[in-house]
């Protein structure tokens, strides 16, 4: 039953008018309060260093390891007789040089365990830099 048949219903509207007066105003505050810094008028004197360049030459310590877990250091064979005389052999192969790099040529074959006892002879000799070398596949 409907009594209010004359009657027109309104339907609701949102009005947005006050939802950009209140954005603006932040916009504005915004831009009031922000501060821009201007870094590169800084004035800055930077210290000065000097020193002579290195004229001595760091020559890597070459280690080869084969698949059948045979030990040359510079080219030079070692008989593997433990990780500490493996250390022995690493340290009198740099001589005087404080930390040389320790280049590991392993055969794709050779056990791991035989790579990671030349680290550990490395580790022990108190060396930290080692690399290995690889090469690139034939296409």
């Amino acid at each position: 039953m409907n009594f209010q048949r004359g009657r027109v219903r309104e339907e609701p509207e949102i009005n947005l008018i006050p939802m950009i007066d209140v954005l603006l105003v932040i916009l504005i505050f915004l831009m009031v309060t922000t501060s821009y810094a201007k870094f590169s008028e800084l004035q800055i004197n930077l210290p000065q260093a000097g020193g002579a360049a290195g004229t001595e030459q760091v020559q890597p310590i070459n280690v080869a390891v084969d698949a059948s877990e045979h030990y040359a250091i510079n080219n030079a064979t070692v008989n593997f007789s433990g990780i500490a005389a493996l250390a022995a052999s690493i340290k009198s192969a740099a001589g005087q040089q404080a930390d040389p790099t320790i280049v590991i040529n392993a055969d794709a074959k050779t056990p791991h365990q035989a790579v990671i006892n030349v680290m550990e002879a490395a580790r022990q000799a108190g060396y930290g830099r080692i690399t290995f070398t690889t090469q690139n596949e034939a296409n």
